[in-house]
């Protein structure tokens, strides 16, 4: 799921939105496109891969 998520936020360049809204259409979630949860997936993917979330590629 990290490495999917790190694909989308930064090779694909989604937004945290995106993001989200990406995750929630795989996985099920109702969150949707909710911009404060695709941050939150963001950093712990950046985290879990050993990556500092508040600097290049991720943001």
């Amino acid at each position: 799921m990290a490495a999917q998520i790190r694909g989308w936020r930064c090779d694909e360049d989604y937004t945290w939105r995106g993001v989200a809204q990406a995750a929630c259409d795989l996985w099920g979630s109702e969150r949707g496109s909710n911009q404060l949860f695709g941050r939150d997936l963001s950093v712990a993917a950046a985290k879990l891969l050993g990556e500092d979330p508040s600097r290049e590629p991720w943001n």
